[in-house]
């Protein structure tokens, strides 16, 4: 049988090993903080084998992101910033987001810097 001092070595043992948070990722996000507000709402959604992203959204309501190798790795991250709040995707987060000039054309890509859309690749199967 063993004994409180065993028992309790044992469970100190099996505690979670202390995540590490990407230094990039960590100076990223607290700069971020700072330019837009000392405050901001985190949005972490898994993507996959790509790996994690942290969503932010700055007091003043721009949009921001850093993606992380995994969900334990996004929380630590959060914890390790003043200023976050983890949130979700609600109707008063979508409505405080005003995207920086110029983030719908950087999210278009390819299409933004089109002066006429290229025929669909399925035109000929039409007539």
């Amino acid at each position: 049988m063993a004994t409180e001092t065993e028992t309790t070595s044992r469970e100190t043992d099996a505690a979670e090993p202390k995540v590490e948070v990407p230094a990039g990722a960590l100076s990223a996000v607290k700069a971020f903080v700072g330019e837009h507000g000392g405050t901001g709402n985190v949005v972490i959604q898994p993507i996959g084998r790509a790996g994690t992203r942290v969503t932010l959204v700055g007091a003043d309501g721009v949009l921001g992101d850093q993606v992380v190798e995994n969900n334990d790795v996004a929380h630590a991250l959060v914890a390790a910033v003043d200023g976050l709040t983890e949130s979700e995707w609600d109707r008063e987060l979508v409505s405080a987001v005003t995207p920086a000039p110029g983030h719908y054309r950087k999210m278009a890509g390819w299409v933004a810097r089109q002066t006429r859309y290229p025929k669909a690749r399925n035109a000929a199967l039409e007539k």
